[in-house]
């Protein structure tokens, strides 16, 4: 009788400790697969730390902490036990999380057909320079529309405080079309008569070739602009009275001083008086405002076309 006791007491005893090693080993949330060993994933417990951990699992402390990092342990959290059991052997189901592939790097095929593509640049990128000549009433916008170019460029390539031109300044331009700058014209001598600069026989000869196209002569003059209250002249248009252009002409006038232009209509002869003497322009109140006039009367740069020489 004592025997089959002793006996049952011994067996009971071997299935407890079984059964006890077995949930001990098992008792995990999940595992993973590292190179056909299982690593258990544990989470841990208030009394949780390495040494526990490394009892619970049969499985050197030192290991767990150089695979961990040394990590904190926190309640809560997951920590990896590496084990030298095969991936295979029976364990608790656990579902394991899968962390995302990163994107594959660039193959050499790929960066080879990136390094090939060419790179856009600007139209005129690379483009000579050229020197163009400005011509009366042209503007800075007109000559960026003729080379397709912008105000802007032109302003940066020629290092322009303003987006003010003046007939015979040399410019700098990139052209982006088949069209070319005109060339730039040799200096001549200027005959000057009283306060008017007139231009010499051999430069209004070129102009002349030049002017064909359009049956007109251009004129430049330099002196005294004066502008006065009339009241034949409303006072907030811009128009001007001068001693030879056609009535209905444009002039363009220009403000030596403040760099400022501005255009005109001619609506009448201008006499002699006691207000107008030695003067080329009288203009109106709007037109003096155009140029930036400070006083009643100021040096100014006309220029015009004609049909008479």
């Amino acid at each position: 009788m004592k025997l089959k006791t002793l006996l049952f007491l011994t067996t009971l005893i071997i299935s407890s400790t079984s059964l006890f090693a077995k949930n001990r080993l098992t008792d995990s949330v999940g595992v993973e697969n590292l190179d056909g060993k299982k690593v258990i994933l544990h989470k841990l417990d208030p009394k949780d730390n390495y040494y526990s951990i490394g009892r619970r699992y049969n499985v050197k402390p030192g290991d767990i902490i150089k695979f961990n990092n040394n990590a904190p342990l926190k309640i809560g959290g997951i920590i990896k036990v590496p084990t030298d059991r095969s991936f295979l052997e029976n364990t608790k189901p656990a579902p394991v999380q899968q962390s995302k592939p990163l994107p594959a790097p660039p193959t050499a095929v790929q960066q080879q057909q990136a390094a090939q593509q060419p790179s856009q640049a600007p139209a005129n990128e690379g483009t000579a320079a050229q020197q163009y000549k400005v011509s009366a009433g042209e503007t800075l916008y007109s000559i960026a529309k003729r080379f397709g170019s912008t105000v802007e460029e032109l302003t940066k390539l020629n290092n322009l405080s303003s987006t003010t031109v003046t007939p015979g300044q040399i410019l700098q331009v990139k052209p982006s079309t088949p069209e070319t700058a005109a060339p730039v014209e040799a200096p001549h001598p200027v005959a000057k008569r009283d306060s008017t600069t007139y231009v010499s026989s051999q430069d209004s000869a070129e102009r002349k070739l030049n002017a064909n196209r359009y049956g007109l002569f251009e004129k430049t003059e330099k002196g005294v602009a004066t502008w006065i209250d009339d009241t034949s002249l409303d006072p907030n248009k811009k128009l001007v009275l001068h001693r030879t252009a056609p009535i209905g002409t444009v002039i363009k006038i220009t403000n030596p001083m403040t760099g400022r232009t501005t255009f005109a209509k001619v609506v009448g002869r201008l006499n002699d008086s006691e207000s107008t003497k030695d003067v080329i322009l009288v203009m109106t109140k709007n037109v003096a405002e155009s140029i930036g006039a400070l006083d009643k009367r100021i040096r100014v740069n006309i220029s015009y076309g004609s049909p008479n020489e």
